[in-house]
C-alpha cells in the first residue's frame, strides 16, 4: 500500500495549515502563496473540490514538510 493516500485539495490544504503554513494573500481563486519559517514559500494551486493523488501529494510533502499523518 502507497503511503500517500488520494485526498481532497481542501483536504490537505488545512492539514498544511494545521502544520504552520500561513497564506500571504487572501484566497482567490485555486492560487494561493504559503509561507512558514525554514521554508521557501509554496503555491498552492488546486480547487477545493480536486482529488490530488500519491504522485502529487509526494510532491507537495517534498517542499513542504507535510507527512501522511498529518492528513
Amino acid at each position: 500500500m502507497n503511503a500517500w493516500p488520494s485526498s481532497k485539495a481542501i483536504r490537505v490544504y488545512r492539514a498544511l495549515l494545521r502544520i504552520d503554513w500561513k497564506p500571504r494573500t487572501e484566497k482567490k481563486g485555486s492560487h494561493v502563496q504559503l509561507q512558514r519559517d525554514g521554508y521557501l514559500n509554496y503555491t498552492w494551486a488546486w480547487h477545493d473540490g480536486e482529488e490530488l493523488g500519491p504522485v502529487a501529494l509526494k510532491k507537495i510533502a517534498k517542499y513542504t514538510g507535510l507527512k501522511p499523518e498529518d492528513l
